[in-house]
């Protein structure tokens, strides 16, 4: 199995292991020291040697960060994590503070007494997150001190090797440009913003630059590499040396200079000996890296890593690709749901045996690489949990006369997928059903928005929350991600979200649109499907450009769980007619009794 159900948490450990870390504190002469859940790349999906935050707490989640003091502890997450944290992190030690409403900064300006020296590791802070920091503790009388050797690698006795996954070359027929046509468009942007380099610091920028994929981290083909792109000459790539074939080398070789990661903060230093700009993207380089550059006398020209925006508009083989995916997966997942339906009400299903059993319908489709991320599977109020993992020990078993929620997804070679339904087993109550066609109504609403060209998501957000606003109802969790093209699952800069972070929606952008509500501690309501941005048809009268959605996901919604009488004509309308799609898409590519489940699961509804 591409994922693994034992139980990585442990918050036993936490007590011990702080007193640990307290105790390199004093050899250090620091009285805190700061563990982000990230590692150099500010990855969501982070290799076991770099899992510092869950080795110190017992939190496993995607997002968060500790502080540690001499007296005092605490652990910060979003609004994802917020039930997760309870369970996992020994609450005794380590106090819990929502990321968000009382963030790091705050908790230390506090916290934090006049003269204490509090440390961090430079490489896994960015320098947008520094200065922050920074100001915070120096307000409060203290200094921030960068620690060139992790003090938690210094306690951590059984700490895993790093990932040295093999790298190979992903095929122009999905990447759809070559590598060395994209090295000159990134290069003509470095140019652009007075640069005569860029740092590149981010895996999936990189993987996508050079056309390789590779296996450093779960669920995400990834080589962890950094890189240096000049506006002219060849782009050096830092990577270790083992995950490079002879083959890999040499087509590699023909495009870049190949370094060791260990050289990239001399490459900078030499950069900026030779009084060069380098651009620096500050809200994801370490600031170990942009001192390596201003230290040594260059200049940084703080902007936007360049390669994001061009990855994240995908080219026609792109698209072609994430259709293809996304038709495959559905057949997957089709077979799937016609298997759950006949197999929950029988009683004997949990939810580590129905993820089992998902991943087995997308292996059967010969061409998985892997799952894009740990297969959700709520059953009952685990469902209520946005971000669950389960587990061995937390399988429940998935009840008859409940809610069953699954997000989960797929990574091929021609596209990363990446939906959530959830199910109706046996009966529910008419609150169930209320809740369920909210989200929907909100679905909808988003999927079927027009909108003009250079409208950023967040302005599109509200149109996936109003229904459930007018209810008093809300989901603490953002609308919509980027998607890569088998690369990561949630890709920048482009969000749907209530915060905007000023990235504007263009055409060839696949963003999922995610509504969802949660009921503590009984049940949860997700409805996902991916959308690719298109230019929307004319309409007479109108003199603007505008642009819309076009679903991907192709699978059935549960119709047990839509109140009919809620739904506006315009809704059932798009309902009846995605349903359409999919069975008429589907159908051809199942067996016939998954056909024939699908013809009922997909029925018009009058």
């Amino acid at each position: 199995m591409f994922q693994n159900f034992e139980l990585k948490s442990n918050r036993s450990e936490g007590p011990k292991r702080l007193e640990l870390l307290r105790k390199e504190l004093a050899v250090h002469n620091l009285d805190g020291f700061l563990i982000p859940r990230a590692d150099a790349h500010q990855g969501e999906y982070v290799p076991p040697a770099y899992c510092r935050l869950e080795w110190l707490t017992g939190f496993t989640g995607s997002a968060g960060v500790a502080a540690t003091l001499k007296d005092k502890a605490a652990i910060f997450v979003d609004g994802r994590y917020t039930i997760q944290v309870r369970s996992q992190v020994d609450l005794d030690v380590f106090e819990y503070q929502h990321l968000v409403e009382q963030p790091l900064s705050e908790w230390l300006g506090k916290n934090v007494q006049k003269g204490m020296r509090v440390g961090y590791d430079p490489m896994l802070h960015p320098v947008s997150q520094v200065r922050v920091l920074q100001k915070a503790v120096e307000k409060a009388g203290g200094e921030l001190v960068a620690v060139e050797a992790n003090l938690v690698d210094a306690v951590w006795a059984d700490r895993p090797a790093a990932p040295l996954g093999a790298v190979n070359i992903h095929p122009i027929a999905y990447a759809g440009e070559s590598a060395s046509s994209k090295i000159n468009r990134i290069a003509a942007l470095v140019s652009e913003k007075e640069a005569d380099a860029a740092l590149l610091t981010q895996p999936d920028s990189i993987a996508w630059l050079l056309n390789i994929r590779g296996s450093d981290v779960d669920h995400t083909p990834l080589p962890l590499s950094f890189a240096i792109l000049p506006t002219f000459g060849k782009p050096t790539l830092f990577i270790e040396a083992p995950k490079l074939s002879n083959e890999v080398r040499a087509e590699l070789s023909e495009l870049c200079h190949i370094e060791e990661p260990t050289a990239l903060v001399a490459a900078l230093a030499s950069l900026g000996a030779e009084g060069k700009a380098v651009l620096v993207d500050v809200s994801l380089a370490g600031q170990a890296l942009y001192d390596a550059v201003l230290n040594a006398g260059g200049t940084v020209v703080e902007g936007t890593e360049p390669v994001l925006l061009p990855k994240a508009i995908k080219n026609a083989a792109e698209i072609e690709g994430a259709r293809a995916a996304h038709i495959r997966d559905g057949a997957a997942f089709a077979r799937f749901l016609a298997w759950f339906e006949r197999e929950a009400p029988l009683g004997k299903l949990t939810e580590v045996a129905a993820a089992k059993a998902l991943e087995e319908f997308r292996r059967e489709t010969g061409v998985l690489k892997d799952i894009s991320f740990d297969t959700i599977s709520g059953a009952g109020p685990n469902g209520a949990i946005c971000h669950y993992r389960v587990s061995y020990d937390s399988d429940r078993p998935i009840d008859l006369n409940s809610l069953y929620l699954i997000d989960s997804g797929g990574q091929y070679e021609d596209g990363t997928t990446d939906i959530t339904r959830t199910l109706a087993v046996g009966a529910v109550t008419a609150e169930q059903r209320r809740h369920f066609t909210l989200v929907l109504k909100c679905h909808i609403s988003l999927a079927t928005a027009r909108f003009p060209v250079g409208t950023c998501g967040a302005q599109l957000d509200t149109l996936a929350r109003i229904e459930l606003w007018k209810a008093g109802l809300d989901f603490d969790h953002g609308t919509g991600h980027g998607v890569g093209s088998y690369l990561s699952v949630h890709e920048g800069p482009a969000r749907i979200a209530k915060m905007n972070n000023g990235v504007k929606l263009e055409a060839g952008m696949i963003l999922s649109n995610e509504p969802g509500y949660y009921r503590d501690g009984e049940y949860g309501i997700r409805i996902e499907n991916l959308e690719l941005v298109t230019p929307a048809t004319d309409v007479a009268g109108g003199d603007k450009p505008m642009l819309g959605f076009q679903s991907l996901t192709l699978a059935p919604i549960d119709l047990r769980l839509v109140d009919v009488d809620m739904l506006l004509p315009s809704e059932l309308e798009w309902l009846n007619g995605y349903h359409a799609r999919v069975y008429e898409t589907i159908s051809p590519l199942v067996d016939e009794e998954t056909a024939a489940w699908l013809k009922e699961a997909t029925r018009a509804i009058p």
